[in-house]
């Protein structure tokens, strides 16, 4: 900046600033130029990835919820902060009418042996600042189990197509009391039939009445029946033989409508299902890839969740795939994007063969060849989040 200073201070006098006035003028603006831009978010960056870090590594349910309760943000979707949550060990429980609040909530953990109780203690770490503990009491041998994390409950907002509107009503109407139907649900909450079917899709009323086809053939029935109606307050009932007999979707169809109605699943990761038609190919895993030598020659194939152009990256594109393991990342060099264009931008199932890179903690996988494998997913909806 101080090549500017007769200039800006010239320029001043020419608008009849005056010297002393122009000279402070100056002074901040290198004040800012030092300070105020680069150290000052440098700082506060620093500051944010380490609490971050913290609560990622420390509270990893917390730190879960916080994220999709603060969605869209960020590079990674719900789908990616729940697979990644699950690999790490958090207990992630479903939307469902009965227990899900609008945004995702912490609930009691599932015991790592039942029989024990889960007591509350304080860690020893520093005796000014205790922190409660959920443990487990000692079993027959004397063990002391490990402290459990709460489990992280999915919240109303990622049906997609439910308002929050109805979703309050939901909740004011449960804290009165339990739902005991569909039809119960539908009066109390003053739910129509759009809602009901939005909540089906999304596998949120099994706790009411089972698989997911049934409760789209519960929601089906239903019609939004206000105070005002003759038949207000007369169930609907409907006999068990007249019920149809529906078997549960196979597990691929299942997954499948978990994307469309929220955009993720709970059930196996989709490259799961097609982990055997992959290694049928020699395509590797990322765990596979994590263990191979640096200089190795591979092919992996994932999902699509993220490509990025920074304009520093002189042309360079930086892909994550992601499969039921892990995550990972692939560099693709300006000659091979120009090559293979169309695979590269348009694909959400990659393939891609490559030399693999593991250097000081780092590892990729430098793309010579990329494969558009979209059409296995079937009709699955997913998404990149692409930034340029």
């Amino acid at each position: 900046v101080d090549q500017f200073e007769t200039r800006i201070k010239e320029g001043m006098a020419k608008k009849g600033y005056d010297p002393e006035f122009a000279d402070a003028i100056f002074k901040q603006i290198c004040g800012f130029g030092e300070y105020g831009f680069p150290e000052s978010h440098a700082y506060s960056f620093a500051l944010l990835a380490y609490i971050s870090l913290w609560m990622k590594c420390h509270e990893p349910a917390i730190f879960l919820a916080a994220l999709i309760n603060s969605q869209p943000m960020g590079f990674y979707a719900p789908s990616q902060l729940v697979q990644d949550a699950v690999r790490h060990g958090v207990e992630v429980r479903a939307v469902d009418v009965g227990a899900s609040d609008w945004d995702c909530t912490l609930e009691h953990p599932s015991p790592v042996h039942p029989e024990l109780p889960i007591i509350l203690s304080l860690s020893k770490e520093g005796p000014d600042h205790p922190e409660p503990v959920l443990r487990q009491a000692q079993d027959d041998r004397g063990t002391v189990h490990p402290a459990a994390h709460p489990a992280v409950r999915l919240g109303l907002r990622l049906v997609s197509t439910l308002s929050q509107a109805a979703a309050e009503r939901l909740m004011q109407a449960r804290r009165i009391q339990g739902f005991a139907s569909v039809d119960d649900l539908a009066r109390r909450a003053g739910l129509d039939a759009r809602d009901l079917q939005s909540l089906a899709q999304a596998d949120a009323l099994r706790s009411l009445v089972g698989h997911r086809r049934h409760q789209l053939w519960a929601a089906a029935g239903q019609e939004r029946i206000t105070d005002q109606t003759l038949l207000a307050n007369a169930p609907i009932v409907e006999r068990a033989h007249e019920q149809p007999d529906l078997f549960e979707a196979p597990e691929g169809e299942a997954i499948t409508l978990d994307y469309a109605a929220t955009g993720l699943t709970l059930r196996r990761h989709p490259l799961a299902l097609l982990r055997s038609r992959l290694n049928q190919r020699g395509w590797k895993s990322a765990d596979q890839l994590a263990s191979l030598k640096d200089g190795s020659s591979a092919w992996a194939c994932g999902i699509v969740t993220m490509r990025q152009q920074p304009e520093t990256a002189k042309g360079v594109i930086f892909v994550t795939l992601e499969d039921e393991t892990g995550s990972v990342n692939i560099i693709v060099w300006r000659h091979v994007r120009e090559r293979q264009r169309t695979a590269l931008l348009r694909s959400r199932l990659l393939a891609v063969a490559g030399q693999w890179q593991a250097k000081d903690g780092s590892t990729h996988l430098i793309a010579r060849r990329l494969v558009d494998v979209t059409p296995w997913l079937g009709s699955l909806a997913t998404s990149s989040r692409d930034f340029h």
